[in-house]
Formats: structure tokens, C-alpha cells, sequence
């Protein structure tokens, strides 16, 4: 999930960075409304954590833009605004949640958690590929009924395959899905996750093809050219 925060504290914005991060979600910061803006005009978000008193444009007008371009992205407001007006004008612009400043960071991370929820039907919030199964809310995958031991950024790759099933995903749509505006991970990073994932979930009768120059493929049915994709694979130690 590529999440969106805004919010001009620098120390409450690397808290809940930190936070989402280590939940497993790739996580933008913008500063300002200005910057949030433009971010959500062109990249793909999963959720927005909008703060109210963002300087050079007001958080409100931020979410009115973007509900005027047709987003249906989930929004949770952030603001010291605790009035009852503020709330019902913030919900009416089209927010989803609302989050009076001081707030403890477990409450904050659960009501993420429930709007991440709100835009997956059950049956995406599971997903069986062979005798893979994947839990995506709780970010967690078993073979046979054994748990799958996966690095958040491992179930990332995963995550996005399978839901992209079918399809081929660039390693540039791997790399911006995984990471954030000031996160510096390389292309060669992503043959690591690859290679390591590809490893772990084989034993489930499910390959990750390499498709050379376009990108990678999940499919059921592991085959010796899949195992084959790529001659020479990354070290294990290499750099993550």
C-alpha cells in the first residue's frame, strides 16, 4: 500500500512515518498543501493522512480538489480543529475519518488499519494462488497451513503480484510501490526481494516468472524455465 502523509510538523509527521512504514506501507511526506497537491494529482495513493492547518493550501481545499478530480481514496483528517463544525465541515468535503490533535499512535494506526479495510471486499482481503494463501489485512501468508517467514517488504512484492495476477509489474512499479519519496532503494534491491520470494513460496506450486526487459509474473505451476528466469540471481547479503 503507498500511503500519503501531510502534515507540517516535522516531529508528528516522522512519528507517523515511522509508524505506517513499520506496518510494511510505502509512505510519501508532503509539508505543505502546495506539495500534497501535486503529489495526489499524480501518484496512485491507497489512503491519505491529511492534517487541516497545512501552509500554502488549506487542508480542506487539498481534499476538495482532490474529490473534485474524481479520487475515492480514503481520508483521514488530522487537526487541533476539535469543534464540532470543523468535524461535520471536514466530513462534508469528503473525508472518511477524523483525528483530534493530541492523539495516541495506536488509535491513530487502527483507524488506518479500518479505512484500508472499507476498500476491500472479503474476498480480496484473501487471496489463494496454488497452495499459497494470503491473508492481505494481516499481512501474512501460510503454505499447507505453515506460516510463510516474509520481510514486510517481501509481502510487498507479493502483495502487489497477486493482486496484479495475470499481468506483468515493471520492477519501476515494484520500486514505487514499495518505497517513499526519501527512501533510496535501487532496481537491484528489488531481485533481491524477488529472488528471495521466489525461493519461499515454490514449495506452494507458485512460480515468479521473469519476463526480460518487462518485469515479473506470479502464476500456479512452478517450471524449471521459471526456477531458470534469471542466471545469475542476487546474493542473499546483497544490499536491502
Amino acid at each position: 500500500m503507498r500511503l500519503l502523509v501531510a502534515e507540517d510538523d516535522t516531529v508528528i509527521a516522522d512519528a507517523l512515518v515511522r509508524a505506517l512504514r513499520a506496518a510494511g506501507h510505502a509512505v510519501d511526506h508532503a509539508p505543505d498543501g502546495g506539495t500534497a497537491d501535486t503529489a495526489l494529482a499524480t501518484t496512485p495513493y491507497d489512503l491519505l493522512v491529511l492534517d487541516l492547518g497545512l501552509p500554502q493550501r488549506d487542508g480542506l481545499d487539498v481534499l476538495a480538489r482532490l474529490r473534485a478530480r474524481g479520487a475515492t481514496l480514503p481520508v483521514l483528517i488530522l487537526t487541533a480543529r476539535d469543534a464540532l463544525r470543523d468535524r461535520v465541515i471536514g466530513l462534508d468535503t469528503g473525508a472518511d475519518d477524523y483525528l483530534v490533535k493530541p492523539f495516541d499512535l495506536p488509535e491513530f494506526e487502527a483507524r488506518v488499519r479500518a479505512l484500508l479495510r472499507r476498500g476491500r471486499d472479503a474476498q480480496s482481503r484473501r487471496i489463494v494462488l496454488g497452495r499459497l494463501h494470503v491473508d492481505l489485512e494481516g499481512r501474512s501468508a501460510w503454505i499447507d497451513g505453515e506460516r510463510l517467514a516474509l520481510s514486510a517488504r517481501e509481502f510487498g512484492v507479493l502483495e502487489l503480484l497477486l493482486r496484479r495476477r495475470g499481468r506483468v509489474v515493471s520492477k519501476d512499479a515494484l520500486l514505487e510501490a514499495l518505497t517513499g519519496w526519501d527512501e533510496a532503494v535501487g532496481t537491484n534491491a528489488i531481485e533481491v526481494y524477488v529472488h528471495r520470494l521466489r525461493r519461499k513460496v515454490e514449495a506452494a506450486g507458485v512460480a515468479i516468472r521473469t519476463l526480460r526487459g518487462l518485469g515479473y509474473l506470479i502464476e500456479a505451476g512452478t517450471t524449471a524455465a521459471a526456477d531458470a528466469a534469471i542466471a545469475h540471481p542476487p546474493a542473499d547479503d546483497a544490499d536491502a
